[in-house]
């Protein structure tokens, strides 16, 4: 199973193996992750499940949709690897990934 390592803002570390198929965001609110809230359990329609993906990880993800980036807009502090936890699905090439959770979700 994939490696996903989950960094918090004030820099506490976990890396959890999820099941393929499960995203970051699931992966997160399973094992009790701080800092991914999930308001919305995974429907791209609340932006708090907002995370900064590692600059070396974002070409190796999908490319946001459309629906993503629109959600990305109601998130605070977004940055150029901003990207909601609940639309990037683990997959084996994803193993190794790591994300930050940002100050807050609100």
């Amino acid at each position: 199973m994939p490696k996903i390592t989950y960094r918090t803002y004030s820099g506490e570390e976990r890396t959890l193996e999820l099941p393929e198929g499960l995203s970051v965001m699931e992966g997160a609110v399973k094992n009790a992750i701080g800092g991914i809230d999930a308001d919305c359990g995974g429907a791209c329609a609340c932006a708090t499940c907002h995370v900064y993906v590692d600059e070396s990880w974002l070409d190796r993800l999908e490319p946001a949709s459309d629906m993503e980036r629109s959600m990305l807009d109601f998130a605070e502090n977004t940055q150029e690897n901003s990207r909601l936890a609940c639309q990037i699905k683990v997959k084996p090439e994803l193993d190794g990934l790591l994300v930050q959770t940002p100050e807050s979700q609100h």
